[in-house]
């Protein structure tokens, strides 16, 4: 019988680590298309890079509607219906002619996906106690690490064998599995446990929205992990410009360094799992903040002297990077921990912030003329220092 629900266990927290991991499947996997895509719809690589930015816009934008959907209703049935939006979205970019086209299937596809990310955070807070959801929240990011290692390299082949519209083909494939996976959650919500109806559910959700923006302790911890997040995604947005075209990596080399920092993150997440039966989350979460700003910092210093080349800008990246491996998992279950009744709102702020400040990072990056690291490392070490500056001014001790 143990074993049975070990097992079961297991196969829960894969299938929410593999509905969190929407995101970063459908930003990694897409990366080394890049390129191709941009020679196929005859564009731009700032148009393409736009293409991001609009995903960004969707995840953040959608998180705010399935929050306050799924704590009236339940998680399992909005999460079904956002997959299958997700599912019929990537076909559609997998068919787009056009970079208007693929823009708009880009925003479907992030609407329909960030269903998964927010339910099966609120599942988490919903099944576990706060501690017990830190520890369960690291476990997740080793299922969400392997995205970014296995993305980016699949993505790779795909373009080479069959041209960029294999890898939303793919992703199409994987919401397929992920909804079949999903068919076998419990409904973690109980019905008296969720909103009661009203007559203006818009204003109702509002109101929530405003009041947990008014939580100190919840804002806190949500900007701790957010801005913190945020600095990855100013990687993500570079990292093909940096790595392939100033420092002359082919496709598959930068699928290995991608999964290499996608790596060192999962390592830490897993060290951090061990961490929290004899540290708190809140002292993990503040050295996290401080290491990923000292990493980023000694970067910024490094593109701005050019010294270092490659390595330069490889190896305090991959430190900062491994440094989110701490700060994510104890961010949300600290910002998540004291919201009963409101959890699914909580998480959708928490991730609609996040992708916010992400598409803000993105378009930063986008905006500064690069020929350099600089760009990045420069826009990465900002929000390194406000995730740092959120910590200590803002969230309690």
């Amino acid at each position: 019988m143990r074993c049975m629900a070990r097992s079961g266990a297991l196969q829960r927290i894969l299938t929410l680590g593999a509905l969190t991991a929407f995101a970063p499947m459908s930003i990694d996997m897409y990366l080394p298309g890049f390129t191709a895509l941009q020679h196929d719809l005859h564009t731009t690589p700032e148009a393409v890079q736009r293409t991001l930015v609009v995903f960004f816009v969707g995840l953040a934008l959608g998180q705010a509607f399935w929050g306050p959907v799924s704590d009236r209703y339940g998680r399992k049935r909005p999460l079904l219906i956002g997959i299958a939006l997700y599912v019929l979205a990537s076909l559609g970019c997998a068919m787009a002619a056009s970079m208007d086209a693929l823009m708009l299937w880009r925003l479907l596809q992030a609407l329909g996906g960030c269903a998964g990310i927010v339910i099966a955070r609120s599942m988490v807070r919903d099944l576990y106690a706060p501690v017990d959801a830190a520890r369960v929240f690291s476990r997740l990011t080793l299922v969400l690490g392997a995205a970014p290692i296995l993305a980016p390299l699949a993505g790779a082949a795909l373009v080479q064998a069959w041209g960029w519209r294999a890898i939303f083909l793919v992703l199409s494939a994987f919401g397929v599995a992920c909804l079949l996976a999903a068919l076998a959650l419990p409904e973690s919500l109980a019905p008296g446990l969720r909103s009661s109806a009203q007559q203006h559910p818009v204003r109702n959700a509002l109101r929530t929205y405003f009041a947990l923006l008014r939580d100190r302790r919840f804002i806190g911890f949500a900007l701790s992990g957010a801005l913190g997040q945020s600095a990855m995604f100013a990687y993500i947005a570079a990292a093909p410009f940096v790595f392939m075209q100033v420092f002359g990596l082919s496709s598959a080399q930068f699928a290995w360094v991608f999964g290499a920092n996608a790596l060192g993150l999962i390592a830490a997440s897993q060290i951090n799992h061990a961490l929290l039966a004899r540290v708190g989350s809140g002292v993990l979460l503040h050295k996290a903040l401080l290491s990923l700003t000292v990493w980023a910092s000694v970067m910024l210093a490094l593109a701005v002297l050019k010294v270092g080349g490659l390595w330069g800008v490889a190896i305090p990246l991959f430190i900062a990077l491994s440094s989110l491996g701490f700060s994510f998992p104890n961010a949300t279950a600290l910002a998540l921990a004291h919201q009963t009744g409101r959890v699914g709102s909580a998480a959708a702020l928490m991730g609609s912030l996040q992708f916010t400040l992400a598409a803000a990072s993105g378009s930063a990056v986008g905006m500064i003329a690069a020929h350099s690291a600089l760009p990045m490392a420069a826009v990465f070490c900002a929000f390194a220092g406000l995730a740092l500056w959120a910590n200590q001014r803002l969230a309690p001790r």
